[in-house]
């Protein structure tokens, strides 16, 4: 297991991260993404502890909070050390069915903060994240909230998940202004069937330091390698068929990681995961399963190594169509870089 500073912090975090979505289950989508009890959650948070993953991701409306709950128990009954491990967790969506009960308003975020150390049981979490944009609430109030929960001791550092590059540019810019915690990471939906990052949010990425966190690596179990042309496959997926996908170009993908795959003796998720731990963007990755085996699948990924010649074939398969400005960007540069290489300027 590798570790890698978060963003432009000092904070190291494995390059693998356990999710929690599947702990606790309930009602509507939870249950088809995971219904694990206490004692099975228990399992897999152990599995991954004992493999070195320092670094544990949940949010408040997983399961309507139980898997806060069952993530902070688990933490107890495993007698896991609190500077051990890393604990993110997320805030945004509706949790009760007032008014007020969603958003990255002030009021929402510094209730929900407190409720959800009361479940994880601890008096403060690393990373705190913004779930998603909230198209009420004025940024600025975000920040400033944010900045508060920091420096009120409840929260180490603050990220945000699944905004495009110019909401995180624009909020970079104001806490600048405005001398306030700077969001450190950035939790978003990437995998080889799902490639849209690459456009503009990595560039940015690589611009300003944040980390980046990659949710649903499998493309919500997609490129688990279950799903062919020729069978629906088993799993979520089949139930849930999220995030969405080019599904012609994701069994493209399926058969190129397939072929490397049996070359290598590993299974096709290994390679979907041991892709994205090439990407020099990536700060880590989040895993989610089910039952110990597909964890334990997973965290083979960290032992993959993929050759150039393996990565170029990978990159081919899903590569994205250019798209303006991108094209003219690339276009227009080449006169820089020719300078540079002391070549005359083409035509």
């Amino acid at each position: 297991m590798r570790y890698h500073r978060l963003g432009r912090t000092g904070l190291l975090v494995s390059e693998l991260c356990l999710g929690t979505m599947t702990f606790g289950g309930g009602g509507g989508i939870w249950e088809k993404i995971g219904n694990l009890d206490q004692e099975k959650s228990n399992e897999l948070v152990k599995g991954a502890v004992d493999a070195g993953i320092n670094f544990i991701d949940t949010a408040n409306v997983y399961s309507g909070g139980l898997s806060e709950k069952i993530t902070g128990q688990a933490l107890r009954d495993l007698g896991i050390a609190r500077q051990d491990v890393v604990i993110a967790t997320k805030a945004l969506g509706p949790m009760g069915e007032g008014i007020n009960d969603s958003g990255a308003s002030r009021y929402h975020l510094m209730n929900q903060i407190d409720a959800s150390l009361e479940r994880l049981q601890l008096d403060h979490v690393d990373l705190y994240q913004i779930h998603g944009w909230d198209p009420v609430t004025p940024m600025e109030e975000t920040l400033r909230a944010l900045d508060d929960i920091v420096r009120s001791g409840r929260a180490r550092y603050i990220g945000v998940s699944n905004w495009a590059a110019w909401q995180i540019a624009k909020s970079l810019g104001l806490s600048e202004l405005r001398s306030l915690e700077k969001f450190a990471s950035l939790q978003a939906y990437y995998s080889l069937a799902g490639r849209d990052l690459e456009r503009d949010v990595i560039p940015m990425l690589k611009s300003e330091g944040l980390g980046l966190m990659v949710w649903s690596p499998l493309a919500g179990g997609f490129l688990s390698g279950k799903f062919t042309r020729d069978s629906k496959g088993e799993g979520r997926r089949a139930d849930f068929d999220f995030p969405p996908i080019d599904k012609d170009q994701g069994y493209d993908a399926v058969d190129a990681m397939r072929s490397i795959a049996d070359a290598k003796s590993v299974t096709v998720p290994q390679i979907a995961l041991a892709w994205l731990l090439t990407k020099p963007a990536v700060t880590t990755v989040i895993i989610g399963a089910k039952r110990i085996d597909q964890l334990k699948d997973n965290l083979g990924s960290v032992d993959v190594e993929l050759t150039a010649e393996e990565m170029q074939t990978l990159d081919a398969c899903c590569a994205l169509s250019p798209e303006y400005p991108g094209w003219m960007l690339e276009r227009q540069s080449e006169y820089r870089r020719d300078a540079m290489a002391g070549k005359a300027p083409s035509s």
